[in-house]
């Protein structure tokens, strides 16, 4: 997956800028983003505060971590029942 070039931080200060009354065409155009990134954003992090973006982030990287150990035992399971 792309890494954006905007960190969450960022993400919500621009967020932060529409909200504050700004049009939205103009706050795409500050940043350089489309109208279509700035609503995928909005319907990501609207009304999150920077620290519960961090704690997003947080959870969603435990959540990979997660799931990839138990892609892992399932895999071992499967290896270990071909055996049997």
């Amino acid at each position: 997956m792309k890494r954006s070039r905007f960190s969450e931080e960022q993400i919500i200060a621009v967020l932060k800028e529409q909200e504050a009354g700004m049009p939205t065409a103009e706050v795409c155009r500050r940043h350089g983003v489309s109208s279509a990134t700035f609503y995928k954003w909005k319907s990501k992090f609207g009304g999150l505060e920077v620290s519960d973006a961090r704690r997003l982030r947080t959870l969603e990287q435990e959540n990979a971590r997660l799931k990839k150990l138990l892609a892992e035992a399932m895999l071992d399971n499967v290896v270990l029942k071909g055996l049997a």
